[in-house]
Protein backbone atom coordinates (compact mmCIF):
# COMPACT_ATOMS: atom_id res chain seq x y z
CA UNK A 1 0.00 0.00 0.00
CA UNK A 2 1.46 3.35 -0.78
CA UNK A 3 1.74 5.70 2.29
CA UNK A 4 -0.04 8.96 2.36
CA UNK A 5 2.95 11.04 1.42
CA UNK A 6 2.91 9.35 -1.87
CA UNK A 7 -0.92 9.33 -2.64
CA UNK A 8 -0.44 12.76 -1.80
CA UNK A 9 2.38 13.52 -4.13
CA UNK A 10 0.62 11.25 -6.86
CA UNK A 11 -2.44 13.33 -6.62
CA UNK A 12 -0.84 16.21 -6.89
CA UNK A 13 1.43 14.83 -9.99
CA UNK A 14 -1.80 13.91 -11.34
CA UNK A 15 -0.86 9.88 -11.94
CA UNK A 16 -4.00 7.68 -11.61
CA UNK A 17 -8.10 8.35 -11.62
CA UNK A 18 -9.41 11.50 -10.50
CA UNK A 19 -12.33 12.65 -10.14
CA UNK A 20 -12.99 16.78 -9.41
CA UNK A 21 -16.43 17.87 -8.44
CA UNK A 22 -18.49 15.90 -10.19
CA UNK A 23 -21.67 16.54 -9.94
CA UNK A 24 -24.47 14.69 -12.44
CA UNK A 25 -28.02 16.04 -12.29
CA UNK A 26 -31.22 14.20 -13.80
CA UNK A 27 -34.25 16.42 -14.32
CA UNK A 28 -34.63 18.44 -11.21
CA UNK A 29 -32.71 15.44 -9.05
CA UNK A 30 -29.35 15.48 -8.49
CA UNK A 31 -27.60 12.28 -8.80
CA UNK A 32 -23.80 13.76 -7.59
CA UNK A 33 -22.76 16.70 -5.51
CA UNK A 34 -19.61 18.00 -6.59
CA UNK A 35 -17.61 14.37 -5.93
CA UNK A 36 -13.85 14.56 -5.96
CA UNK A 37 -11.62 11.63 -5.44
CA UNK A 38 -8.26 10.19 -6.52
CA UNK A 39 -7.19 6.92 -6.39
CA UNK A 40 -3.59 5.73 -7.50
CA UNK A 41 -2.60 3.23 -9.72
CA UNK A 42 -1.03 -0.39 -8.13
CA UNK A 43 -4.32 0.40 -5.49
CA UNK A 44 -7.74 -1.13 -4.80
CA UNK A 45 -10.53 1.33 -4.32
CA UNK A 46 -13.97 0.81 -3.31
CA UNK A 47 -17.39 3.03 -3.27
CA UNK A 48 -19.42 2.15 -0.64
CA UNK A 49 -23.16 2.92 -0.03
CA UNK A 50 -26.59 2.53 0.87
CA UNK A 51 -29.12 1.97 -2.01
CA UNK A 52 -29.42 4.94 -4.21
CA UNK A 53 -26.43 6.71 -3.04
CA UNK A 54 -24.87 7.34 -6.19
CA UNK A 55 -22.15 4.56 -6.85
CA UNK A 56 -22.99 3.31 -9.97
CA UNK A 57 -23.34 6.67 -11.12
CA UNK A 58 -20.28 7.75 -10.22
CA UNK A 59 -18.43 4.64 -11.76
CA UNK A 60 -19.87 5.55 -15.11
CA UNK A 61 -18.88 9.32 -14.97
CA UNK A 62 -15.21 7.74 -14.10
CA UNK A 63 -15.97 5.34 -16.98
CA UNK A 64 -16.54 7.35 -19.10
CA UNK A 65 -20.21 6.69 -20.21
CA UNK A 66 -21.56 9.75 -18.64
CA UNK A 67 -20.39 13.09 -18.93
CA UNK A 68 -20.90 14.82 -15.86
CA UNK A 69 -23.08 18.23 -15.24
CA UNK A 70 -19.74 19.83 -13.85
CA UNK A 71 -16.35 19.29 -12.75
CA UNK A 72 -13.84 16.99 -14.66
CA UNK A 73 -12.42 13.05 -14.37
CA UNK A 74 -8.74 13.16 -14.94
CA UNK A 75 -6.54 9.87 -15.85
CA UNK A 76 -2.78 10.19 -15.55
CA UNK A 77 -2.86 14.18 -15.55
CA UNK A 78 -4.96 14.54 -18.42
CA UNK A 79 -8.87 15.07 -19.02
CA UNK A 80 -10.06 11.66 -19.81
CA UNK A 81 -12.86 14.11 -22.12
CA UNK A 82 -9.45 14.34 -24.37
CA UNK A 83 -8.93 10.70 -24.99
CA UNK A 84 -10.44 9.12 -27.60
CA UNK A 85 -12.32 5.99 -26.91
CA UNK A 86 -10.31 3.88 -28.27
CA UNK A 87 -7.06 4.71 -26.13
CA UNK A 88 -9.65 4.41 -22.98
CA UNK A 89 -11.05 1.04 -23.94
CA UNK A 90 -6.87 -0.62 -24.21
CA UNK A 91 -6.34 0.78 -20.79
CA UNK A 92 -9.48 0.52 -19.10
CA UNK A 93 -11.79 -2.23 -18.75
CA UNK A 94 -15.31 -1.53 -17.33
CA UNK A 95 -17.10 -4.82 -15.41
CA UNK A 96 -21.39 -3.83 -15.69
CA UNK A 97 -23.79 -4.36 -13.19
CA UNK A 98 -25.72 -5.62 -16.18
CA UNK A 99 -23.24 -7.64 -18.64
CA UNK A 100 -26.33 -9.48 -20.14
CA UNK A 101 -25.28 -10.88 -23.41
CA UNK A 102 -27.64 -10.79 -26.68
CA UNK A 103 -26.62 -13.37 -28.42
CA UNK A 104 -25.07 -18.03 -27.48
CA UNK A 105 -21.46 -17.11 -27.75
CA UNK A 106 -19.28 -19.70 -25.94
CA UNK A 107 -17.51 -18.00 -23.15
CA UNK A 108 -14.09 -17.93 -24.81
CA UNK A 109 -15.54 -16.30 -27.38
CA UNK A 110 -16.85 -13.59 -25.02
CA UNK A 111 -13.50 -13.36 -23.18
CA UNK A 112 -11.60 -12.91 -26.64
CA UNK A 113 -14.14 -9.69 -27.19
CA UNK A 114 -12.06 -7.96 -24.57
CA UNK A 115 -8.85 -8.04 -26.81
CA UNK A 116 -11.09 -6.36 -29.87
CA UNK A 117 -9.58 -2.76 -28.95
CA UNK A 118 -6.42 -4.16 -29.40
CA UNK A 119 -6.95 -5.32 -32.86
CA UNK A 120 -4.87 -3.19 -34.61
CA UNK A 121 -1.56 -3.53 -32.59
CA UNK A 122 -2.40 -7.60 -31.10
CA UNK A 123 0.21 -8.94 -28.66
CA UNK A 124 2.19 -11.81 -29.80
CA UNK A 125 -0.09 -13.89 -27.71
CA UNK A 126 -3.32 -13.20 -27.82
CA UNK A 127 -4.71 -16.74 -27.52
CA UNK A 128 -2.55 -16.91 -24.65
CA UNK A 129 -3.98 -13.93 -23.46
CA UNK A 130 -7.59 -15.13 -23.49
CA UNK A 131 -6.31 -18.68 -21.56
CA UNK A 132 -5.07 -16.72 -18.73
CA UNK A 133 -7.81 -14.48 -18.12
CA UNK A 134 -10.06 -17.28 -18.09
CA UNK A 135 -7.82 -19.24 -15.85
CA UNK A 136 -7.02 -16.43 -13.41
CA UNK A 137 -11.23 -16.01 -12.82
CA UNK A 138 -11.39 -19.67 -12.78
CA UNK A 139 -13.60 -20.28 -15.83
CA UNK A 140 -10.96 -21.83 -18.13
CA UNK A 141 -13.21 -25.11 -17.33
CA UNK A 142 -16.22 -23.16 -19.20
CA UNK A 143 -14.59 -22.48 -22.40
CA UNK A 144 -16.40 -24.57 -24.39
CA UNK A 145 -19.73 -24.04 -22.78
CA UNK A 146 -22.40 -21.57 -24.50
CA UNK A 147 -22.68 -18.29 -22.03
CA UNK A 148 -26.44 -18.97 -22.41
CA UNK A 149 -25.93 -21.89 -20.67
CA UNK A 150 -24.31 -20.85 -17.46
CA UNK A 151 -25.36 -19.98 -13.65
CA UNK A 152 -25.74 -16.09 -13.19
CA UNK A 153 -22.20 -16.68 -11.23
CA UNK A 154 -20.27 -18.31 -14.02
CA UNK A 155 -21.36 -15.43 -16.60
CA UNK A 156 -20.08 -13.17 -13.79
CA UNK A 157 -16.95 -14.65 -13.76
CA UNK A 158 -16.49 -14.65 -17.60
CA UNK A 159 -17.28 -11.28 -17.84
CA UNK A 160 -14.18 -10.61 -15.28
CA UNK A 161 -11.96 -12.41 -17.20
CA UNK A 162 -13.09 -10.60 -20.24
CA UNK A 163 -12.79 -7.28 -18.33
CA UNK A 164 -9.20 -8.69 -17.32
CA UNK A 165 -8.14 -9.99 -20.83
CA UNK A 166 -9.01 -6.36 -22.02
CA UNK A 167 -6.34 -4.89 -19.63
CA UNK A 168 -3.74 -8.27 -19.62
CA UNK A 169 -0.75 -6.42 -20.42
CA UNK A 170 1.23 -3.69 -19.64
CA UNK A 171 1.16 -0.76 -22.36
CA UNK A 172 4.14 0.48 -24.61
CA UNK A 173 3.25 3.83 -23.57
CA UNK A 174 2.94 3.36 -20.30
CA UNK A 175 -0.12 4.37 -19.26
CA UNK A 176 -1.82 2.92 -16.19
CA UNK A 177 -4.32 0.09 -16.65
CA UNK A 178 -7.88 0.14 -15.03
CA UNK A 179 -10.03 -2.17 -13.88
CA UNK A 180 -13.84 -0.41 -13.28
CA UNK A 181 -15.99 -3.08 -11.43
CA UNK A 182 -19.91 -2.73 -10.55
CA UNK A 183 -20.84 -4.86 -7.62
CA UNK A 184 -18.51 -7.75 -9.04
CA UNK A 185 -19.38 -9.84 -6.24
CA UNK A 186 -22.99 -9.61 -6.54
CA UNK A 187 -23.86 -13.07 -8.22
CA UNK A 188 -20.94 -14.97 -6.99
CA UNK A 189 -21.08 -17.65 -3.85
CA UNK A 190 -18.49 -16.79 -0.77
CA UNK A 191 -15.47 -18.48 -2.26
CA UNK A 192 -15.72 -16.95 -5.80
CA UNK A 193 -16.42 -13.50 -3.85
CA UNK A 194 -13.02 -13.95 -1.95
CA UNK A 195 -11.11 -15.38 -5.00
CA UNK A 196 -11.83 -12.43 -7.32
CA UNK A 197 -11.23 -9.64 -5.35
CA UNK A 198 -7.86 -11.61 -4.37
CA UNK A 199 -7.14 -11.78 -7.81
CA UNK A 200 -8.00 -8.13 -8.68
CA UNK A 201 -5.85 -6.99 -5.37
CA UNK A 202 -3.16 -9.25 -6.84
CA UNK A 203 -3.44 -7.74 -9.60
CA UNK A 204 -2.98 -4.30 -8.52
CA UNK A 205 -0.19 -5.27 -6.32
CA UNK A 206 1.67 -7.38 -8.77
CA UNK A 207 1.21 -5.47 -11.86
CA UNK A 208 0.41 -1.66 -10.90
CA UNK A 209 -3.12 -2.20 -12.44
CA UNK A 210 -5.79 0.49 -10.63
CA UNK A 211 -8.63 -1.18 -9.50
CA UNK A 212 -12.50 0.74 -8.53
CA UNK A 213 -15.14 -1.35 -7.20
CA UNK A 214 -18.56 -0.59 -5.75
CA UNK A 215 -19.35 -2.72 -3.28
CA UNK A 216 -22.20 -3.52 -0.53
CA UNK A 217 -20.01 -6.35 1.77
CA UNK A 218 -18.40 -3.72 4.29
CA UNK A 219 -16.14 -6.74 5.56
CA UNK A 220 -14.77 -7.33 1.79
CA UNK A 221 -14.19 -3.37 1.77
CA UNK A 222 -12.26 -3.69 4.52
CA UNK A 223 -10.87 -6.95 3.79
CA UNK A 224 -9.36 -5.94 0.38
CA UNK A 225 -9.67 -2.26 -0.33
CA UNK A 226 -6.68 -0.01 0.33
CA UNK A 227 -9.08 2.75 0.19
CA UNK A 228 -12.78 3.62 0.31
CA UNK A 229 -15.45 6.46 -0.22
CA UNK A 230 -18.83 6.39 1.94
CA UNK A 231 -21.96 7.82 -0.38
CA UNK A 232 -25.14 8.74 0.79
CA UNK A 233 -27.34 10.64 -1.46
CA UNK A 234 -25.39 11.59 -3.69
CA UNK A 235 -22.87 13.07 -0.84
CA UNK A 236 -19.39 11.88 -0.22
CA UNK A 237 -19.55 11.21 3.27
CA UNK A 238 -16.07 10.20 4.55
CA UNK A 239 -12.82 8.50 2.27
CA UNK A 240 -10.17 6.77 3.28
CA UNK A 241 -8.70 3.47 4.89
CA UNK A 242 -11.48 1.17 5.27
CA UNK A 243 -10.51 0.10 9.06
CA UNK A 244 -10.83 4.30 10.20
CA UNK A 245 -13.66 5.09 7.99
CA UNK A 246 -16.13 2.22 8.95
CA UNK A 247 -16.34 3.26 12.31
CA UNK A 248 -20.00 1.87 14.83
CA UNK A 249 -20.68 6.03 14.42
CA UNK A 250 -20.45 6.28 10.26
CA UNK A 251 -22.44 2.90 10.00
CA UNK A 252 -25.55 4.17 12.17
CA UNK A 253 -25.88 7.47 10.24
CA UNK A 254 -25.53 5.82 6.77
CA UNK A 255 -26.62 2.88 6.63
CA UNK A 256 -29.14 3.01 10.02
CA UNK A 257 -27.36 -0.13 11.35
CA UNK A 258 -25.46 -0.83 14.31
CA UNK A 259 -22.02 -2.22 14.20
CA UNK A 260 -19.63 -4.12 16.07
CA UNK A 261 -16.17 -3.89 15.48
CA UNK A 262 -14.18 -7.47 15.25
CA UNK A 263 -11.15 -8.59 14.46
CA UNK A 264 -10.29 -11.57 12.26
CA UNK A 265 -7.18 -14.32 13.45
CA UNK A 266 -5.56 -13.04 10.90
CA UNK A 267 -5.77 -9.51 11.95
CA UNK A 268 -8.25 -8.11 9.93
CA UNK A 269 -10.48 -5.91 10.97
CA UNK A 270 -14.26 -6.66 10.49
CA UNK A 271 -17.76 -5.73 11.85
CA UNK A 272 -21.04 -7.65 13.02
CA UNK A 273 -23.80 -5.66 12.02
CA UNK A 274 -27.72 -5.76 13.00
CA UNK A 275 -31.02 -3.18 12.18
CA UNK A 276 -31.66 -0.96 15.01
CA UNK A 277 -34.56 -2.10 17.04
CA UNK A 278 -36.68 0.76 15.93
CA UNK A 279 -36.28 0.00 12.23
CA UNK A 280 -37.21 -3.43 12.79
CA UNK A 281 -40.47 -2.28 15.12
CA UNK A 282 -41.31 -0.09 12.01
CA UNK A 283 -41.12 -3.64 9.52
CA UNK A 284 -43.37 -5.50 12.73
CA UNK A 285 -40.23 -7.69 13.10
CA UNK A 286 -38.97 -6.43 16.69
CA UNK A 287 -40.05 -8.80 19.57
Amino acid sequence: MHTLPMAQAEAASGRGLSARGITVRAARTVLLHGISLHLPAGEVGVLLGPNGAGKSTLLSVLAGLRMPDAGQVWLDGQPMALVDMGAQARCRALLAQDSSVAFDFLACELVGMGRYPHRLQPSADEAGIALRAMAAADVGHLAHRSVQSLSGGERARVQLARALAQVWEARPDGASRWLLLDEPTAALDLRHQHETLATVRRWAREQGVGVLAVLHDLNLALRYADRVWVLDQGRLQASGAPAQVLTPELLHRVWQVHAQPVVDADGCAQLLTQALPQRLSQVGLAH
